[in-house]
């Protein structure tokens, strides 16, 4: 059974960082293309972050290129998300996802697991 558990959420104040944790379980991760995606509540789910097999090949949203970088580590079949300079517009739950794609893609629907996501706050 796969299971994606997601961990670092938290409520920080603008312009501080977070990192978040994906920790992947029941399949073969270095198998599998990842992602981040977020979503508030009256709001699409966008895309944040994606990240190749081999970690050769990373893909950004626009709103958040440039402070945030995504990176993995087969050795430990987890997935992190290290989120700089934040904003308040960043709020929202974050969640991982991995799909058997070769490449990597901005659409959540080519993703096949899911995590059940992590909250993340920014105020002051």
């Amino acid at each position: 059974q796969v299971h994606l558990i997601e961990s670092g959420g938290g409520s920080v104040q603008p312009g501080t960082s977070l990192r978040l944790s994906c920790a992947a379980s029941g399949l073969t991760f270095n198998w599998y293309a990842g992602a981040w995606f977020r979503q508030t509540p009256g709001k699409e789910r966008e895309f944040v972050a994606a990240v190749s097999r081999n970690a050769v090949i990373k893909d950004y949203g626009d709103s958040v290129q440039g402070r945030f970088t995504i990176s993995r580590d087969d050795a430990k079949n987890t997935m992190y998300i290290e989120m700089d300079n934040l904003k308040p517009e960043d709020t929202a739950v974050y969640r991982c996802a991995l799909s058997h794609t070769t490449g990597i893609s901005q659409n959540a629907d080519d993703y096949h697991y899911w995590g059940q996501g992590t909250q993340v706050t920014v105020s002051s």
